[in-house]
């Protein structure tokens, strides 16, 4: 079946009905729509990326628009659904690796949709947290919000989304909220997977580097970190674990403090790769080598995982693919359940082994 033949582009002596640019008449979406012998609505769909669209109408549209330079105005798009086409990030987070990392995947994700990012940082411990978050979402009159942790396990912060009618998913180590406003990491299941890497080895004098206690997961990495190593019949004492901040120097307090121990760790089990990197640190000043002297595992498997000596066996979490799934369930809530259905593994944590780890030194 042969395509349509299109009109050609609008000119000086040739003006669709349409607004003015430039003195010259442009083409809108009514133009568009009584072009390809469709409805405005259908046009919408196409420029917003419905899957409900048949290909042919589709292609047909596509043509349309490319042959006659349409462009939607973003600010006549923001003023018909009554909102900007912008998608917030706020977050508290002391790893500005992973800030980074999601930011990248929510671009990712938003990609081609005609939506832009804006991010805003923020304190949970300031009295003007909420007060603070509340005027960020309307005076930018977001489409909606993505929260990563630990901004995400503030359960204010859903509740007032609520209230003020804005979008929102959370980005947790667990199920917080409907499904239809959350991803999952699964911290739980990669503290697991570090613990039997660490028994494999034969190692039996393990100490554990929390994150802080305000952050969810710190709590799921050590159970799943202390469930896998009851398995073996092993039981962490509280003097084998100490709170870290998640930060580089956190990590150097913490393993000085772990090794000047008699007797002392053989392996250290670091929360983040950050505190993981302090405590190589720690190592070298107390004259260790590792891995023959002690393993060092991390969690996240960021850049610095690969930047340090030796490079850190750690937990690698899919943050930026993270950041997109998030960007497109609060863009494209149509077919959200068709993708997350087909992958539902995309989120899950795993070991990534490097030369940080290693058998049990001989005592």
């Amino acid at each position: 079946m042969n395509s349509p033949k299109l009109p050609s582009p609008p000119s000086s002596d040739h003006e669709p009905e349409g607004g003015l640019e430039g003195g010259r008449k442009r083409a809108t979406i009514n133009d568009i729509a009584r072009l390809a012998g469709v409805s405005k609505k259908t046009v919408s769909r196409v420029i917003n990326q419905s899957p409900f669209v048949r290909d042919e109408t589709r292609e047909r549209i596509e043509a349309v628009i490319a042959e006659w330079g349409y462009a939607p105005d973003p600010q006549a798009r923001g003023l018909a659904f009554r909102r900007s086409f912008l998608i917030g990030m706020i977050y508290d987070n002391p790893n500005p690796q992973y800030v980074v990392n999601m930011q990248l995947g929510l671009l990712d994700g938003m990609r081609g949709s005609g939506f832009e990012l804006v991010v805003h940082p923020c304190n949970r411990a300031s009295p003007t947290f909420l007060a603070d978050v509340r005027t960020f979402v309307e005076r930018q009159k977001l489409y909606g919000v993505v929260l990563p942790p630990s901004v995400s396990e503030d359960e204010r912060v859903a509740k007032l989304l609520n209230e003020i009618g804005c979008a929102y998913i959370r980005i947790a180590s667990v199920e917080l909220d409907k499904p239809e406003h959350m991803i999952v990491g699964h911290d739980r299941m990669g503290g697991a997977q570090a613990a039997r890497h660490i028994l494999d080895l034969g190692h039996r004098r393990i100490a554990f580097i929390s994150g802080p206690a305000t952050f969810r997961s710190s709590h799921e990495r050590r159970g799943g970190f202390e469930a896998a190593l009851a398995e073996r019949g092993l039981t962490l004492q509280p003097s084998d674990i100490i709170q870290g901040a998640y930060t580089f120097e956190s990590g150097v307090a913490c393993g000085d403090e772990l090794l000047a121990r008699t007797p002392r760790p053989t392996a250290i089990f670091a929360g983040n790769d950050e505190m993981a990197a302090g405590v190589l640190q720690s190592a070298r000043k107390a004259g260790l080598s590792v891995p023959a002297d002690l393993t060092v595992v991390g969690f996240d498997d960021f850049q610095i995982a690969q930047a340090v000596w030796p490079p850190l066996t750690t937990i690698h979490t899919p943050t930026r693919e993270i950041g997109r799934m998030a960007a497109e369930k609060l863009i494209d809530a149509e077919r959200r359940e068709r993708r997350e259905e087909r992958d539902p593994a995309r989120t899950e944590p795993t070991l990534v082994v490097r030369q940080s780890s290693g058998p049990a030194p001989v005592v």
